[in-house]
């Protein structure tokens, strides 16, 4: 049975990592889709991928640095489909110095992408879920929304706020049949640490040996699909870094002494 047969999937971040896996793995569930991220020459080569017809996949490019667009956006995507089932904000950006070394700048940007982009998306596609009185939003933080790591200083600070947000938000929703799931996946193989940005803003360039090591988007994608299918709250997905979640509430301490040798090499 297709869990999401005929279910209006929006993603953003959908041209490449998580993203691009999510978006066959919705595929395989018979969602109609919008995929979104700022290269649209990619956004379609990942629609030709999914084997899906032209009707049921929107290719809406978004920066999400260009929150004032938003709204038209979503006019867009109800003009095309009409609805809007499911919102994952999957779209965002790492960061890979020190906090002495990083500028203002640096913090001002992976804010405005990590936290108030995904924060005005979901304010824009709200209403439409309130209207319907039924939908899921799921956001992409990291097992770096529940602790603290050297040299993602910003990063890191994104992700807890996105927390924050998101727990406040499920609370005042839950009457309405909207369900909000935070997605924390620890060491994925993707191109997240080659994109980071440095401490003047400049690209990173290199993958981390711990992101090399990591589980493939495609088994990443499958748990964040069936964690949205069940409207599961909160998810962790790795492998032993995962258990840093729970050292973190549990040892504390001990977790502390671990994070001082862990400089991304």
């Amino acid at each position: 049975m297709k869990r999401f047969l005929n279910k209006v999937v929006w993603i953003t971040g959908a041209s490449s990592g998580i993203g691009e896996a999510t978006v066959y793995e919705f595929a395989k569930e018979g969602a109609r889709l919008v995929i979104s991220a700022r290269r649209e020459d990619e956004l379609q080569r990942v629609k030709k991928n999914t084997n899906l017809p032209d009707t049921d996949v929107l290719v809406l490019p978004i920066d999400v640095e260009k929150q004032d667009e938003f709204p038209a956006k979503v006019k867009e995507v109800l003009k095309y489909f009409g609805s809007i089932d499911v919102l994952f904000n999957n779209a965002g950006i790492s960061q890979r110095s020190s906090v002495i070394e990083s500028d203002m700048e640096v913090y001002h940007k992976i804010m405005d992408i990590n936290f108030f982009g995904v924060v005005a998306l979901t304010k824009a596609v709200l209403p439409v879920m309130l209207k319907q009185k039924s939908g899921s939003i799921a956001v992409t933080s990291s097992i770096s929304g529940k602790l603290g790591t050297p040299m993602r200083s910003g990063y890191c600070a994104t992700k807890h706020a996105l927390h924050g947000f998101f727990d406040s938000l499920r609370a005042e929703v839950w009457r309405e049949n909207i369900q909000v799931t935070i997605i924390c996946p620890g060491y994925i193989h993707t191109n997240i640490s080659v994109n980071a940005i440095s401490g003047d803003g400049s690209k990173h360039g290199r993958m981390d040996q711990n992101q090399a090591r990591g589980i493939s988007p495609e088994d990443c994608a499958t748990s964040i699909v069936n964690a949205i299918a069940i409207g599961k709250q909160e998810v962790y997905i790795g492998r032993k870094e995962v258990l840093g979640v729970y050292l973190k509430r549990f040892f504390p301490g001990l977790l502390s002494r671990i994070m001082r040798n862990q400089i991304p090499k």
